[in-house]
């Protein structure tokens, strides 16, 4: 069963912009079911769910993301109903937040510190943790999201020990984030990344990325994170992947993978796959194609 997010105002029609999931979703063998996203984030899991049918069923969520505490409700309220979501709790968090996963990726990821937020930032403790990184450059967000799309005013800083550049960078960082703020701060070390491309939103440089989707170690779907924006000039290694997707403790997730300057992939982070969004418009047929034969043991090689 793939759960999907319910329009605002009619919770028996699927949420408009996983329409196409929906109904490759459909297409591909699967039997759906609507959850309201809203009540989930007002603390109310049980009234979300209220149109899952109540019967033994293994359940795969894709819908806009979920704090991890909400997560957790939901998979209650769902275990209630005899629905046993792919992911529990404890892997949603392990991807969610690059906290949890770091350990896992070290070595495959840029160095990264962090350090939790509860109202305003303790600046002696950020320049305390961003000593890891001496003069380097580093990238400021939060333990889920950035605001890359504000590179220069609130993501990169060119030096860790330049303080008024750090305090006005995180500073703006904080103030854009408001209440969406998710747990604290993540500094990482900034990598050059091979750059292929430029948003034509925001002039942001585009990297060479790739978002891979993975099930049970399988590699489900590969395709450049940019869609036709920008395209790697090669894909990513397949023996490095899955040596790394191996440590990765999560069923359903995905791996920003990108080419350095220097030639070398790295890893950009990880996502639980319910919550990451396809890269490319007419990408979920081949995603729920795969995904049903994960289910049933059978798995297409794709391409990256």
């Amino acid at each position: 069963m793939i759960l999907f997010c319910s329009q605002p105002f009619n919770p028996r029609e699927v949420d408009a912009d996983f329409a196409e999931e929906h109904t490759a979703a459909k297409d591909a063998g699967f039997s759906t079911a609507f959850i309201d996203h809203t009540r989930v984030s007002e603390g109310d899991a049980s009234g979300a769910v209220r149109h899952v049918p109540t019967q033994p069923a293994t359940a795969v969520y894709r819908g806009w993301m979920m704090r991890v505490q909400h997560y957790a409700a939901f998979h209650a309220a769902l275990t209630a109903r005899g629905v046993s979501l792919v992911n529990d709790p404890d892997a949603y968090r392990f991807c969610h937040h690059l906290p949890e996963s770091y350990s896992a990726l070290e070595g495959d990821t840029p160095r990264t510190t962090w350090l939790p937020v509860q109202g305003s930032v303790e600046f002696s403790q950020v320049f305390e943790r961003l000593q890891l990184f001496g003069s380097g450059p580093v990238i400021v967000k939060d333990f889920v999201k950035s605001q890359k799309h504000d590179w220069n005013e609130a993501c990169f800083i060119p030096n860790a020990e330049d303080r008024p550049a750090v305090e006005r960078v995180v500073r703006r960082f904080m103030e854009l984030q408001g209440e969406d703020l998710n747990e604290g701060l993540v500094f990482r070390e900034y990598v050059p990344l091979q750059i292929v491309g430029r948003h034509p939103r925001s002039a942001m440089p585009l990297a060479a990325e790739v978002r891979t989707f993975w099930f049970d170690g399988e590699l489900l779907l590969a395709h450049p994170y940019w869609g036709d924006l920008a395209t790697p000039p090669a894909p990513p290694p397949s023996d490095w992947m899955h040596h790394v997707a191996s440590r990765v403790r999560s069923r359903f997730f995905t791996m920003d993978v990108a080419l350095r300057e220097d030639g070398r992939w790295t890893v950009i982070e990880l996502g639980d796959g319910q919550v990451a969004g396809l890269p490319a418009i007419g990408l979920a047929k081949q995603l729920y194609e795969r995904l049903r034969g994960a289910l049933g043991g059978r798995v297409s090689a794709p391409r990256a």
